[in-house]
């Protein structure tokens, strides 16, 4: 037997040990100091979302139930997360002890993607997921959905147009606008160019888009942005314009 890659072995078995044990001790938070503060992460999506900060700050002060100040031992981390997940603009909250008596609180929160403003007179945001959800002055930014939109409507198709023309940053920019037809098809209202975008129903998006763009590229660049009233990229294999 060869003695000494069996110490060798045993001794590395024992140091890998030691050090987890090390690290464990040193990375554990100390129960016995006070939380003096906190540190908030908001994750960022496709579009700004509502919350700062601040905003989450207000809300665990609210509920009473704001860490700082408090000693670590009686800090409930499971109540903070249950009562943060249980806002409008919260999808999921964790908090975890750091040290020093630093409480960290990771945030994802509800991105909205378009703002729908019916013709029944709703007025409402549409989150990445196709949940309605509360309006703020932070929603004058999203893109404007007008017409025949339901709720079903708007979780089903309009959550997913906006999801793909959000991620990307050309027609991010392009799009203020849909309207919705009392059939389902859609028009978008770009920002350049002086007519309207006739998609059809919203299938294919993608397709639809980079077919539109590569006719932007190779065919208004060429003919001029207000030469059409109407650009219909609804079949196909074809784009269909309209003269003013």
């Amino acid at each position: 037997m060869n003695w000494k890659k069996i110490a060798f072995g045993a001794f590395n078995i024992v140091l890998g040990g030691y050090l987890i044990l090390a690290m464990t001790a040193f990375n554990k938070p100390d129960e016995t100091q006070v939380c003096r503060d906190l540190r908030i992460t908001i994750e960022e999506g496709i579009v700004e979302g509502f919350l700062s900060p601040s905003d989450i700050k207000f809300m665990l002060n609210e509920d009473g139930i704001s860490p700082i100040g408090r000693s670590m031992k009686k800090i409930n981390l499971r109540v903070m997360e249950e009562v943060l997940e249980s806002k409008e603009l919260i999808e999921s909250a964790e908090c975890y002890k750091g040290q020093n008596g630093l409480v960290c609180i990771d945030v994802r929160q509800r991105i909205p993607v378009v703002r729908v403003m019916n013709d029944r007179g709703d007025d409402y945001c549409v989150d990445s997921h196709g949940k309605p959800m509360p309006r703020t002055d932070h929603s004058y930014n999203l893109i404007i959905a007008t017409g025949a939109i339901s709720k079903p409507y708007a979780e089903k198709w309009l959550a997913p147009l906006s999801n793909t023309i959000l991620s990307d940053s050309f027609w991010k920019n392009q799009i203020v606008q849909y309207h919705v037809l009392s059939d389902g098809s859609v028009e978008m209202v770009p920002r350049v160019g002086g007519h309207i975008i006739y998609l059809g129903q919203p299938t294919d998006v993608s397709r639809k888009l980079s077919r539109l763009q590569k006719f932007y590229r190779y065919g208004l660049m060429q003919a001029g942005w207000n030469k059409y009233s109407r650009v219909s990229v609804e079949f196909d294999n074809q784009i269909v314009c309209k003269r003013k």
